[in-house]
C-alpha cells in the first residue's frame, strides 16, 4: 500500500503544485496590493470584534476554529520532517508560502463568507464546494471538491494528528499506542457528538492557550542560546538559496519540502481554512477575510518559526557535517514524529522536553482533529442538502472514531504519506478554482477598504457590487442588514 501511496503523491505534490502555491500567492499578493502587509493592524483589531449569533460563531471564535485545523502536529513533527528531508533552508521557505499564503488565505475565506448558507439547523455553513457552486455554477465541481474533502478530513489527515499523539506519548512516558488511542477516541466522541457549538467553545479556549504557551518556551529556549540565533538565521538563510556547502545539494528539497509542509501546516489554498471562515457572524465578507489572513502569520511565523528556532539552535538537529550532507540523529521516529522537538526542549531541562512537547501536541494535534470533522461534516452536509442524514453524519462520526484509533498504532511513515495525499487532492482543486473565481473576494475588498475611508463600519451590499448568488447576503440573513449608503443598484464597483 505505501508504494502506491507514494506513486500518488509523486503525481500530486509534482513542481506543478509546488510552484503553483509559490505562484499563486504572489499573484494574489499583487492583486490585493498585499493587503497582508498593508492590513496587519487591521487584522488584528478585527480578531477580537465581532459578536456571535444563533447563525454564526464570533470573529475570534472563526478563528480559533481555523487555527486549530492550521496548528497541529505540521507545526511540530512537519517541521522537524522538513528540515531532516530538505535542510535548514525548508524553515524560509515554509516563511515565504506563509507570507505569500496570507492573501490566498484572504480570498478563499471571503469567498466563502460571501457564498455562505445556513443548514437545516440554521447555522451558517460554507467552504469552497459552495462558491464553487454559486459562483462557477459547476455542481460536479463542487461535489468532486465536497468528496474529496471528506475523504482528505474525514479519513486521510486524522491518522497523522492521532499518530503524532500516540509517538508522543510513548516517546515521553512509555506509553502503549492503543492505550493512547483508547483515550482519543473517548475525548474526540465526547466533543464531536456535541456539535459546531461545543467545537467552537473547545477550540476559543484550547488553542490560544497551547499557542501562547508554545511559543512562550520556544522564545525561553532561544534566550538561552540568544549567541547561536544570528548563526541559525544565517544557515537558513545560505541554505535555502544553495549557499551552504553542507546543503548545497538540497536546495530543490529545500523548496518542495518546505512549501509542501508549509501549505500542509498552514493550509493557505488547500480549502480547509474556509469552512471556519464561513462559520462567523460578521457585516461584511472582507471581515473574515482579514481574519483569517491573520492566522496563517500565527501558525507559520510564530509556531513552525518556534519549532523551527528550537531545533536549529540546540542542536538537536545536527546541522554541521564536515563532510557534507544532513546527520539525521538516531531518535525514534525522527523524520516523522515530534522527538527532534522532544530533544530540543529537553535542553531546558532533562526529561522536561518530552513531556512537554507530549502535551503541546496532544492540544495541538487533537485540536485539529476536532476542526477535520467540522469540516468533513460540512461538505456531508452539502452533499446530502436534500437527503435525511442523521445516519450518514452518524456513520461519518464512526468511521473518523475508526480512523483515529487505527492511525494511532500505524506506521508514521504511511499516515504522513496518507495525509499528503489528502493536502494535495484539496489544494488542487482548491487553488484552480479561487484564481477562477477571485474577482467578488477582489470586489469586497476595495468595497471594505472604501467604506473604511469613509469612516464607516462596512457592511455589505452585494447586489449593488454586482455580485450575484449571495443569497443569504441579499436577503439581509447574514451580517445584519445591508449598507445604509450603498452604491446605486446596477453601478457595481469598477473592475480591480
Amino acid at each position: 500500500m505505501s508504494d502506491a501511496v507514494d506513486f500518488l503523491n509523486g503525481l500530486i505534490w509534482s513542481q506543478a503544485l509546488i510552484y503553483l502555491c509559490l505562484g499563486v500567492g504572489l499573484y494574489f499578493s499583487i492583486r490585493t496590493r498585499f493587503m497582508q502587509v498593508r492590513g496587519f493592524t487591521e487584522m488584528v483589531r478585527l480578531m477580537f470584534r465581532g459578536q456571535k449569533s444563533n447563525a454564526g460563531v464570533s470573529s475570534f471564535q472563526a478563528l480559533a476554529m481555523s487555527l486549530a485545523g492550521r496548528v497541529g502536529t505540521g507545526n511540530i513533527a512537519g517541521v522537524a520532517t522538513a528540515i531532516t528531508f530538505g535542510g535548514p533552508g525548508a524553515v524560509f521557505w515554509m516563511w515565504m508560502v506563509a507570507f505569500l499564503g496570507a492573501s490566498t488565505a484572504y480570498i478563499e475565506s471571503t469567498l466563502a463568507q460571501i457564498y455562505k448558507e445556513k443548514d437545516d439547523s440554521g447555522r451558517y455553513r460554507g467552504g469552497p464546494a459552495y462558491y464553487i457552486e454559486k459562483a462557477m455554477g459547476q455542481k460536479w465541481y463542487a461535489v468532486t471538491f465536497a468528496v474529496a474533502t471528506v475523504i482528505a478530513t474525514g479519513l486521510l489527515l486524522p491518522g497523522v494528528q492521532a499518530n503524532s499523539i500516540a509517538v508522543a506519548f510513548e516517546n515521553a512516558w512509555g506509553v502503549p499506542t492503543i492505550v493512547t488511542a483508547g483515550l482519543i477516541v473517548v475525548a474526540l466522541g465526547f466533543i464531536i457528538f456535541g456539535g459546531v457549538t461545543r467545537i467552537a467553545r473547545f477550540a476559543e479556549i484550547v488553542v490560544p492557550f497551547m499557542a501562547i504557551a508554545y511559543v512562550l518556551t520556544a522564545l525561553v529556549i532561544m534566550v538561552i542560546n540568544i549567541h547561536d540565533v544570528p548563526r541559525v538565521f544565517g544557515l537558513i538563510f545560505r541554505s535555502a538559496f544553495g549557499l551552504e556547502a553542507s546543503f548545497g545539494a538540497v536546495l530543490g528539497l529545500a523548496i518542495q519540502w518546505g512549501v509542501k509542509r508549509g501549505v500542509y501546516s498552514n493550509e493557505a489554498g488547500q480549502g480547509t481554512g474556509p469552512h471556519a471562515a464561513a462559520a462567523a457572524e460578521v457585516s461584511h465578507p472582507a471581515k473574515q477575510g482579514y481574519v483569517q489572513a491573520f492566522s496563517i502569520y500565527v501558525d507559520t511565523l510564530l509556531v513552525c518559526s518556534a519549532t523551527a528556532f528550537m531545533i536549529l539552535s540546540t542542536g538537536a538537529y545536527n546541522v554541521e557535517n564536515p563532510a557534507g550532507g544532513m546527520i539525521v540523529e538516531n531518535l525514534p521516529g525522527a523524520s516523522t514524529g515530534p522527538a527532534y522537538t522532544q530533544a530540543a526542549v529537553d535542553t531546558l531541562a532533562t526529561g522536561f522536553g518530552s513531556s512537554f512537547v507530549a502535551i503541546a501536541l496532544m492540544f495541538f494535534a487533537f485540536t485539529t482533529i476536532v476542526a477535520y470533522y467540522y469540516m468533513a461534516e460540512t461538505n456531508v452536509r452539502y452533499i446530502t442538502r436534500n437527503i435525511h442524514r442523521p445516519g450518514i453524519l452518524l456513520a461519518l462520526k464512526l468511521a473518523m472514531v475508526a480512523v483515529v484509533a487505527y492511525g494511532s498504532i500505524r506506521s508514521a511513515s504511511l499516515a504522513w504519506a496518507l495525509g499528503d495525499t489528502g493536502v494535495g487532492l484539496m489544494a488542487w482543486l482548491n487553488i484552480v478554482a479561487i484564481v477562477i473565481l477571485q474577482k467578488p473576494a477582489l470586489v469586497a475588498l476595495k468595497d471594505y477598504e472604501a467604506q473604511k475611508r469613509a469612516g464607516r463600519d462596512p457592511t455589505f451590499d452585494p447586489l449593488a457590487l454586482g455580485i450575484r448568488n449571495a443569497s443569504l447576503w441579499e436577503r439581509g440573513q447574514a451580517g445584519g442588514v445591508a449598507s445604509a449608503e450603498p452604491v446605486a443598484p446596477g453601478k457595481p464597483v469598477p473592475d480591480i
